[in-house]
């Protein structure tokens, strides 16, 4: 009698652990699977600066001439680079949760393609929320901007709004989802683009 006890109990133990292990796999399904319904939108890019100078000085004019000497020899060294945060909102508008583990982008400045990266870091998504997803853009502008000169530059940062939006400025994401130790992207990229009134 004590035998089958204590057998029963094991069965009864490894059919929980089955179950919980279940579980989980259908939790971690639903939560791949429920990425697709999730919305993505530029949300704004931040700390924009060329060679070195904000572009906030330069649409202002509040240059130093330290800021005037590194643009200038920026552009005659035909080295101009870009550093600038853009930011994406992934919009869950769902009741369930979901999953992301990667984010490849591609930027567009002027309809040229001009950077491109992968976010690796895994984001959760819950129900009826958005999170934001960081991407550190590093690019050079030189060869955008070579033929119009300094004059480009300036219109390039004065497109910029103050929340943090250009209409020269467009992105493109392809978010993947791990299934076990694979990882599996969307099959296509997502356009993410806001346009204004500036440029």
């Amino acid at each position: 009698m004590k035998k089958i006890t204590v057998t029963l109990l094991a069965a009864g133990c490894m059919l929980l652990s089955s179950c919980d292990v279940l579980t989980q796999v259908a939790d971690q399904f639903s939560s791949v699977a429920n990425l697709a319904n999730c919305e993505f939108n530029l949300k704004n890019v931040s700390n924009v600066s060329v060679a070195g100078v904000n572009v906030k000085r330069l649409t202002k004019g509040n240059l130093s001439a330290a800021d005037v000497v590194r643009l200038v020899a920026a552009y005659q060294t035909k080295q101009v680079p870009l550093a600038m945060d853009v930011n994406v909102d992934v919009k869950n508008p769902t009741t369930t949760q979901a999953a992301m583990t990667a984010l490849d982008w591609i930027l567009a400045i002027d309809g040229t393609d001009m950077a491109n990266g992968v976010n690796t870091k895994s984001y959760t998504i819950k129900p009826s929320a958005t999170t934001t997803v960081p991407l550190g853009v590093n690019t050079d502008l030189a060869g955008l901007f070579s033929q119009k000169g300094l004059e480009a530059l300036k219109t390039f940062a004065s497109s910029f709004t103050s929340e943090g939006i250009s209409s020269k400025v467009g992105l493109r994401v392809k978010p993947s989802i791990s299934v076990g130790t694979v990882q599996v992207p969307f099959p296509n990229y997502i356009k993410l683009e806001k346009k204004t009134g500036n440029g």
